[in-house]
């Protein structure tokens, strides 16, 4: 959600390793104890009865991936969509495929279908499909459309995954995750920024985006992640911090995969997997999504009562 999109170019060591959990997170991880201060106050926006996903996602349509005119045909018939729009979201679609930021066919879908410029302030909606972080106000920022498709798909979210997004901001990538599962939920720290999000979820669901109905979503420090409903397949961090909040590790679910910006800024955007080798002992491998060519600048992840989690 959060970036400046810096392209540096200056040459990192891709740091892909493999690293047996510490003593520390190890422990937390096997015993399930918690491993950061007590929580802060939290408020539950959104989780349906019995935490059962109201909209079948399996019912929604297919868009054609390979034609212009095939795709904005379907588009009139299936969303509600205004014909500019589309056609810019289609344009950067096809700028999205040839960078490499989505490579597998639902992650280009999930794009496509989601409307980008709903999730922008008004006075921001035109330049919803550019190369570019947009202001949503309360000093955070959308993430621009490529950033998006790529930690997106660095994750591999499959049919029925539980997806953990920390930093819901203005809504946009749990939006595109709710394509793929429907099991996404999103924590926010800023309450009124939280608050408008999920209003919009709920007007985006009565207008013709069944899929955003399942979003279960809070307002609380994501730093402790949501420890309720853990595990999770997939945990997706959207904001900077200098290290990976043992909270969130814990909650993981052995073989599962985490992206989190890491670091000073810009930060270097990591890829986490969680696994267990043949002895049985669990261990953290960690991977740069884009290979050592490029930091992204994300805000910090921020605490509650002030400050941010960096040390």
């Amino acid at each position: 959600m959060i970036d400046t999109v810096e392209a540096e170019r200056r040459t990192l060591r891709n740091i892909t390793s493999v690293l047996l959990c510490s003593v520390f997170a190890g422990a937390a991880l096997l015993a399930g104890v918690a491993t950061a201060p007590a929580r802060a106050e939290e408020k539950v926006l959104w989780v349906p009865k019995g935490d059962r996903s109201p909209f079948d996602i399996a019912t929604l349509p297919r868009p054609p991936l390979d034609s212009r005119e095939a795709y904005l045909e379907f588009m009139a018939k299936n969303r509600p969509d205004k014909k500019e729009m589309v056609i810019k979201r289609y344009d950067r679609y096809l700028a999205v495929v040839r960078n490499r930021d989505a490579w597998r066919d639902k992650e280009k879908r999930a794009f496509l279908m989601t409307p980008r410029e709903d999730f922008a302030l008004e006075e921001k909606s035109a330049r919803a499909y550019d190369h570019a972080f947009l202001d949503i106000g309360y000093g955070v920022t959308i993430s621009g459309p490529h950033l998006v498709s790529r930690m997106t798909s660095a994750i591999d979210v499959q049919p029925g995954d539980k997806v953990l997004e920390i930093g819901t901001g203005s809504g946009y990538q749990s939006a595109v995750l709710s394509y793929l599962t429907d099991k996404v939920y999103s924590i926010e720290i800023i309450e009124p920024l939280a608050e408008r999000t999920s209003k919009t979820y709920e007007e985006l669901a009565q207008e013709g985006y069944p899929e955003y109905a399942n979003i279960r979503r809070k307002a609380a420090d994501g730093y402790y992640g949501w420890q309720e409903f853990a595990p999770f397949d997939k945990i997706i961090v959207t904001a900077g911090i200098d290290h990976i909040p043992p909270p969130l590790l814990q909650q993981l679910a052995v073989g599962g995969i985490m992206v989190i910006p890491v670091g000073p800024f810009p930060q270097v955007v990591l890829k986490i997997q969680k696994v267990r080798d043949k002895d049985g002992n669990i261990t953290i491998t960690r991977e740069d999504i884009y290979g050592g060519r490029k930091k992204v600048g994300f805000v910090p992840l921020t605490k509650a009562g002030g400050g941010n989690w960096s040390k």
